[in-house]
């Protein structure tokens, strides 16, 4: 049974980690795609990083990355940018990938 028990809590370890390792991947994701958003409509600097926090909380709205993807193409449309949701979604797809690989390289 020790062997069971062993085998089941280093599931569970590994779930967990595979977890964390996906939120922090995520949370930096909407980092680097809210300063992707913040340099096609002009922001510099503190309003940039700014911006880029404010991407990071709105994925805290609700579950999934849909307020994420439309807070970014609301807010790029509204800034006269001709990016389109497409874009967008697809430029998060390429963010979370890069995301994933450094939080696995300890970046």
């Amino acid at each position: 049974m020790t062997t069971f028990n062993d085998r089941e809590k280093a599931f569970e370890s590994k779930f967990a980690l595979d977890q964390e390792q996906e939120f922090r991947a995520t949370a930096r994701r909407n980092r680097m795609l809210g300063h992707w958003a913040a340099e096609r409509m002009g922001l510099e600097g503190d309003h940039r990083d700014a911006y880029a926090k404010a991407v990071i909380k709105s994925d805290f709205e609700l579950p999934g990355d849909e307020d994420v993807l439309r807070k970014v193409y609301e807010d790029l449309k509204s800034a006269g940018d001709s990016a389109t949701e497409g874009d967008v979604r697809m430029k998060m797809d390429e963010l979370l990938a890069q995301a994933r690989e450094q939080v696995r390289s300890g970046e």
